[in-house]
């Protein structure tokens, strides 16, 4: 029996989709790994309820006595994002970043990036132990996805089988309230990943599934959300966003666009379209920056 794609209730805004994983590891000694970790470190996945069993993995050898060296790289990449970033506002898939992920930039913490690599640190009765075990590619199904849903009101983590998100189903899902601060990490082989800490002190990283250019759900996590009503727009505002909605191709008529409030005070306008959700890619939006005044806004890479 087919289920509808997830969808939020009534007087929810649906911000962003895409799919995701637990991260894996970059640096050398933790390489293609991850580990389920307490706050004395030690090791947890045998306690998670429901967990079917996986892997064992042991850390390599010490690496580079310098791994933040590259830092170069790092900064060029940084440079590529914001370039890319102001791209993909006019596509809206990201795809003209180039060579975005080609470098893993220099270590945030090294302890937990170089180190050591949890991807859950979690002590008992905490939120992150309640994560769905097929978010872990190690432990997950052949051919099932696992998308992280972004609304105004919740993050959701659904799963599906066989390339259908018509399938999909709840696996986990919490209130932003919940969720205490979201941080962008740029030290990964598939561009930036997010280290989610919840209000319980708990955390978890979490990545798209391979290697990306840009993972669209970050904007909405990493900052606070402020959803704006079109009827709350000026006159000017609201001609500009109607005008950029006009030249969207395939735009879903019956759905209004979506526009938030980014740091720098700018206004982040995003299309819903007809296209179906996509098993790797998620939901895709073109969107665009408007500033306050209600002309375009420059791009402000403190605003993805």
């Amino acid at each position: 029996m087919h289920m509808a794609t997830w969808t939020p209730e009534p007087g929810e805004t649906l911000l962003a989709r895409d799919a995701i994983t637990f991260a894996t590891g970059t640096a050398p000694r933790v390489s293609g790994m991850r580990w389920f970790r307490d706050t004395q470190r030690n090791d947890i996945q045998g306690e998670l309820p429901g967990w079917p069993e996986g892997p064992v993995f042991s850390l390599g050898p010490e690496a580079e006595k310098h791994p933040g060296k590259r830092a170069g790289v790092f900064g060029m990449r940084a440079l590529y994002v914001a370039i890319g970033g102001a791209l993909e506002g006019l596509g809206g898939t990201g795809s003209f970043l180039p060579g975005a992920g080609d470098g893993p930039g220099r270590p945030q913490e090294p302890e937990n990036e170089v180190t050591d690599f949890p991807v859950m640190w979690a002590d008992a009765d905490t939120l992150a132990r309640t994560l769905p075990w097929q978010l872990d590619p190690a432990r997950c199904p052949e051919n099932y996805h696992t998308h992280i849903v972004v609304t105004d009101r919740r993050l959701v983590i659904t799963g599906f089988p066989d390339d259908d998100p018509l399938r999909d189903q709840v696996l986990w899902q919490v209130e932003r309230s919940e969720i205490a601060h979201v941080e962008r990490m740029r030290f990964s082989s598939v561009g930036d990943e997010a280290k989610v800490r919840f209000a319980d002190g708990s955390w978890c990283r979490l990545a798209p599934p391979r290697t990306r250019k840009y993972w669209s759900v970050l904007r909405h996590l990493a900052h606070p959300c402020e959803v704006v009503p079109l009827g709350a727009l000026t006159p000017r505002q609201r001609e500009y966003v109607e005008s950029y909605v006009a030249s969207v191709n395939d735009r879903d008529t019956s759905v209004e666009p979506v526009i938030t409030r980014r740091p720098s005070g700018k206004f982040l306008i995003e299309v819903p379209t007809t296209q179906p959700v996509k098993p790797d890619l998620g939901m895709l939006r073109p969107f665009w920056f408007m500033s306050q005044a209600g002309g375009r806004g420059g791009f402000d890479p403190k605003d993805l």
